[in-house]
């Protein structure tokens, strides 16, 4: 049915070996090559016949979606940006993306079942050693298990330096104790990216405050809470996670004593475009069906597609889809080119692409009138689904922070 896992490998790292190559001499581009598109075709395809069809079914029990994540793995729809010498693909964000999109296309809720274990990753694809990348990376290449990102608490969410999970040193290991929540993954992940704080002073500066720390879920004292009853993406395992006395060996330490905040603030600039990307996905599909929907749907003799009224609320949901696509092709590329500007257009896209997928979620129930408000209907899924992009990896109101700051720090 699909290409397999090694077929998809060369076609992966061929296409990133060709983007790379035309930003360095062209910069900026939103046309793909051949081989982004056979890797986005296959996402599509993938999206097609596993995922729309059982979205519904997830969403109502709240399931993991485990055989469709166990399907996207066989076939290198997931880890595509492990580095190769682990086995991954080595893709930049950018390719990620394209991936990403298609896939929230059919359910952001089974997206995040499948590529949720990335933000875990990245800490240790950016910042973790040789061996570390070797022996956590290359586990999740080998079968379909997860990771998770263990950073925010009930108490601190897009204010990182509020953690209050703490790390103290004994002997040849570190011991932690501390309660994180809303983990993506939280309970089914294989290991966790924890950050905890290792400086008791309170007065310590939040770059030299943390450490972020690889913890074996299994390792006794880490207790799983129950699975969240979430508003929208219901299948993503969302739970809290506590840490008592976990003992974690000084070699699972992240970049080294002190760096877990620098390593947090890097992972969301290569994880906002992706989020990004997953809210157009979204948006993509309530223009899709709010459309479909008013070419079907008759008033006064005439499809509602034909009034004006109507068609305004779609041109304007296309605007904001094209525009999201746009923010986030543009952040992808400033992150997978290193450039200095890579947290601000990294926030412009995650803030807008947010925003306006919530905007068009709403406008496609507004299309679909009385039926858009039952639950046997596509949008109300749609809309539901939505609101977690303005939260989740930093809110709205955080990302228009990062952005105002860089305009003043710029501007000075």
């Amino acid at each position: 049915m699909y290409k397999t896992f090694k077929s998809l490998v060369p076609i992966c790292r061929k296409a990133f070996a060709i983007t790379s190559a035309r930003a360095a001499s062209g910069g900026f581009t939103v046309s793909l090559t051949d081989e982004q598109r056979e890797m986005q075709d296959l996402a599509r395809k993938f999206t097609k016949e596993e995922i729309i069809p059982k979205a519904a079914h997830f969403d109502k029990t709240g399931e993991y979606p485990i055989e469709i994540v166990k399907k996207a793995h066989a076939v290198g729809l997931m880890n595509g940006h492990i580095p190769q010498d682990c086995g991954g693909l080595g893709l930049g964000v950018f390719d990620s993306c394209l991936v990403t999109e298609e896939f929230a296309f059919g359910c952001t809720g089974i997206l995040l079942a499948i590529e949720g274990t990335g933000l875990g990753q990245t800490p240790v694809i950016m910042a973790g050693n040789a061996e570390q990348k070797k022996k956590y990376l290359g586990r999740l290449v080998e079968e379909p298990i997860v990771a998770a990102y263990a950073v925010t608490e009930p108490g601190a969410g897009s204010d990182v330096n509020g953690v209050k999970t703490k790390a103290e040193k004994k002997g040849d290991e570190w011991v932690i104790n501390g309660q994180k929540m809303w983990i993506t993954n939280g309970g089914i992940a294989n290991w966790y990216f924890v950050l905890a704080r290792t400086n008791p002073d309170p007065k310590a500066p939040a770059n030299k405050a943390f450490t972020g720390f690889i913890v074996e879920a299994n390792s006794p004292g880490v207790t799983p809470g129950r699975k969240e009853l979430n508003m929208g993406q219901r299948c993503s395992d969302t739970r809290g996670v506590t840490f008592e006395d976990v003992r974690v060996p000084k070699e699972n330490i992240v970049m080294g004593e002190g760096a877990g905040f620098k390593i947090a603030m890097m992972t969301f600039d290569k994880t906002r475009p992706p989020v990004a990307a997953g809210a157009v996905g979204l948006a993509k599909r309530a223009l899709h069906e709010a459309t479909n929907y008013s070419l079907q749907r008759t008033t006064f003799g005439v499809p509602i597609a034909q009034h004006q009224a109507v068609s305004s609320i779609l041109a304007d949901m296309a605007i904001g889809v094209e525009t999201g696509r746009l923010a986030w092709m543009r952040a992808a590329w400033e992150v997978d080119n290193g450039s200095q500007n890579r947290s601000y257009h990294a926030s412009v896209a995650k803030c807008y692409a947010a925003d306006m997928c919530n905007r068009v979620a709403s406008d496609a129930v507004q299309v679909f009138g009385g039926a858009g408000f039952n639950s046997e209907y596509p949008v109300e899924k749609l809309m539901r689904d939505a609101k977690i992009y303005q939260i989740y990896e930093g809110t709205s109101q955080i990302q228009r922070l990062i952005i105002s700051k860089s305009l003043v720090t710029e501007a000075m």
